[in-house]
């Protein structure tokens, strides 16, 4: 059981006492919660909404289960039309190490480097005029021909509506052509951060917060589960990043189709903004305990690895996180920023993770099934 704070002060007594009942936080108490400098409040705090929110489901008694997934990502190009200045991935067709797979190497790969144990390919990329809608709809089907059993979770919903414009048709009719070949879920990128002052100065050519939501809104009507993100160290005040959070806690009440919500962190390397100061390890943790009790209606929340490094995704997993994603081999986009160092963990160092925290690792598939319990 986890032990609350006593003596606090009436504002956080009272968001202390919301929690304790489940009751839902308001925006100005997540203000309140930015504005809290005591990091291990706000993790027990962040705990026991995550007790709190399992206990009250019935499929998910086990508290201290961690989840993981064996996955394989996929990026098959960066050359890209988009212009954000936090990008370290994408290239001009003409700079050097620009690439792009054509259907026919991308299918090779897919034969000879993806683990037939995989439980999902994760494929996104670029906006690159060269992938319209007939290039991927031939990809899933292939894929699906050499791993009948693997979950394709794919293409943002920035993809989607780039694929719109150049084929001229809805998302909804992109997204229904690509679920008959095959597609199972989206990934939760390109959400950045809804703020539209941010986007017009980072992202200018993004698809704004509201387009994005809206996309995610189809996607669900049409029986797909997505993730959703939030990229934090790009010049972000407290408020964004909670009308952010509640931006896509009112999408959930609508559609239950967020699976996990993902508190992405910006690295620096090799994009525009390498005067910007990298995010302290306490305002990254404090960032994962606010969406916990904030998103009080997704039950995964989602520490990547590959952009936090193992040690503080091993203390996210106090803060309410529940979730370290997987084995991630092939990623390219974050490790083009600097993200640390390794390129993808064995199943094996991923339960050592958990256990190092005394909890519980569970590998699953796409949607949260269970394949086994690590007791």
């Amino acid at each position: 059981m986890v032990k609350m704070v006593p003596g606090l002060q009436s504002d956080l007594q009272q968001i202390q006492d919301k929690v304790i009942n489940n009751k839902r936080l308001s925006k100005q108490d997540g203000l309140l919660l930015y504005e809290c400098n005591d990091i291990m409040f706000l993790a027990k705090l962040a705990d026991l909404a995550r007790i709190n929110r399992f206990k009250a489901n019935s499929k998910h008694d086990e508290i201290n289960y961690v989840y993981w997934i064996n996955n394989h990502h996929l990026n098959l190009s960066n050359i890209c039309e988009g212009n954000c200045k936090f990008c370290a991935f994408r290239k001009e067709k003409s700079q050097k190490g620009a690439f792009s797979l054509s259907l026919d190497q991308a299918v090779e790969y897919i034969k000879t480097k993806v683990s037939p144990n995989a439980s999902e390919i994760h494929i996104v990329s670029s906006l690159n005029p060269d992938y319209d809608l007939n290039f991927y709809k031939n990809l899933f089907k292939k894929i699906k021909k050499i791993l009948p059993n693997i979950h394709i979770q794919a293409l943002t919903p920035v993809e989607i509506d780039y694929i719109a414009k150049i084929e001229k048709l809805t998302p909804e009719h992109v997204l229904c052509e690509l679920i008959d070949v095959g597609l199972g879920s989206l990934p939760g990128g390109g959400a950045e951060m809804f703020s539209a002052k941010i986007r017009e100065k980072l992202c200018p050519n993004k698809i704004s917060g509201y387009c994005w939501l809206k996309i995610m809104d189809i996607a669900h009507s049409l029986g797909l589960k997505s993730n959703a993100t939030m990229l934090t160290g790009i010049g972000e005040t407290s408020e964004d990043k909670i009308d952010h959070m509640l931006a896509i806690r009112d999408v959930q009440d609508k559609t239950n189709g967020f699976m996990s919500f993902i508190p992405l962190v910006c690295h620096y390397d090799n994009t525009g903004l390498t005067d910007y100061k990298k995010l302290s390890n306490e305002n990254i943790l404090k960032n994962f305990a606010i969406a916990r009790l904030i998103l009080d209606n997704i039950n995964y929340l989602k520490s990547f690895w590959i952009q936090i490094g193992i040690n503080l995704v091993q203390k996210s997993l106090s803060y309410g996180v529940n979730d370290i994603d997987g084995t991630v081999i092939e990623e390219k986009i974050s490790y083009a920023a600097g993200a640390g160092k390794e390129r993808f963990l064995t199943e094996s160092k991923l339960i050592e993770i958990v256990e190092f925290q005394d909890k519980i690792p569970v590998e699953r598939d796409t949607l949260y099934n269970i394949i086994k319990v690590y007791n």
